[in-house]
């Protein structure tokens, strides 16, 4: 057996690996650049374990489809890119007022509108926490490295099936269309997490039941009835104007996710310990600020990188502490600002902050990071 764990394999492909490690049954999609081999990847691999593919006539179908496989009480996966993350918000809002278990992948590409469907891009982060209205829960995690897409797509569906709640995977089509050599876990080796199992008779069950920070979901079809709806409501699950009642259902969950920030929150990292620069970075761009880092080692200069592998919740932890024993933090993203206003909010004027930016469809180098970290380093 140990000779076939190795295999060689795109970013996208790891996705579909992940996945199917994860337990999932359904995937609901719409095909699109640079996401779009794990949609052909699932349409071969699901049918083949009793799981179900189904290509949508959009987006806006493809999650509210994934949303029902979920409640049918199958893991539910939907992948897009780009314009298809846009539309893909209202069911988003519609998965985290419901409490519906779910993971979408986002392998971000440029923009805005159609933009540059085959180039690289980080400019979706703030869309994966605002994208959708009101306040609401959100879980996104970014890896930089092959193997780590099928790790993370694996803790994304663990997330979301313990928190009943939708987690994004982040990461940029340079990632996805990547190729590296990866190992395949064998069963049992990464922890996979079922949702918890209603053992109240179906007379007694409540979808909402404020009893519980995260209430048991029972699957439609095991004869339990329910409602579902993305109005406020009741803990049956019907609408409320009640305000009282609104306002703790809101408050809990956001609850249910920042009472466990500790749990979610993971990140790596590298020669921070006498560091006198810092960079935060994540997916490809942190590869290459990896780099820089090692670089400037070399060159006597004390340097480290901080690479959230969980984006939302923020890491305010982190970059607090790293911003009181640094003279710098350097955020360089393939955006024109998103990342650097949350670490400059948690440094809170401790040390400098600076961006560095790009939006030509090119990757930021190692060249570019290593050139702003000596001028910290002075």
């Amino acid at each position: 057996m140990a000779e076939h764990k190795k295999k060689l394999l795109q970013g996208n492909e790891a996705c579909v690996e992940g996945a199917i490690y994860a337990g999932c049954k359904f995937y609901a999609g719409y095909p699109i650049t640079p996401s779009t081999e794990i949609a052909e990847g699932l349409s071969v691999r699901l049918p083949k374990i009793g799981g179900k593919f189904i290509q949508m006539e959009d987006e806006i179908a493809s999650i509210a489809a994934a949303i029902g496989g979920s409640l049918a009480g199958l893991k539910s996966l939907t992948a897009t890119s780009g314009p298809g993350f846009s539309l893909k918000q209202e069911g988003l809002g519609y998965a985290c007022i419901a409490e519906i278990p779910l993971v979408i992948i986002n392998v971000m590409r440029g923009g805005p509108s159609t933009g540059y469907p085959t180039g690289p891009s980080q400019a979706d982060i703030m869309q994966a926490k605002w994208g959708t209205h009101g306040d609401h829960p959100a879980i996104a995690l970014t890896p930089a490295y092959v193997q780590e897409i099928l790790t993370e797509t694996v803790r994304a569906f663990n997330l979301s099936e313990k928190y009943r709640t939708p987690v994004i995977v982040l990461y940029d089509e340079i990632i996805g269309h990547m190729r590296e050599p990866i190992t395949i876990p064998e069963p049992g080796e990464l922890e996979v997490i079922d949702r918890e199992k209603v053992t109240c008779p179906p007379d007694e069950y409540f979808p909402y039941d404020e009893r519980f920070e995260v209430p048991p979901l029972a699957p439609f079809g095991t004869g339990y009835r329910y409602h579902v709806t993305g109005l406020n409501h009741k803990k049956d699950g019907f609408p409320t104007n009640d305000s009282k009642q609104i306002n703790e259902n809101n408050l809990r969950i956001m609850r249910k996710i920042e009472n466990h920030k500790a749990e979610i929150w993971k990140n790596e990292e590298v020669s921070l310990k006498d560091a006198d620069v810092a960079v935060f970075s994540i997916g490809s761009t942190a590869r290459s600020a990896n780099f820089a880092v090692k670089a400037a080692r070399e060159a006597g200069i004390k340097a480290g990188l901080l690479r959230p592998l969980t984006i939302w919740p923020f890491p305010d932890a982190a970059v607090k502490e790293l911003a009181k024993r640094v003279k710098a933090i350097i955020v360089p993203e393939l955006n024109l600002g998103q990342m650097v206003l949350e670490v400059e909010r948690c440094a809170g004027g401790a040390c400098k902050v600076e961006g560095i930016h790009r939006v030509d469809g090119e990757p930021i180098t190692p060249a570019q990071i290593l050139e702003i970290i000596k001028k910290h380093a002075k």
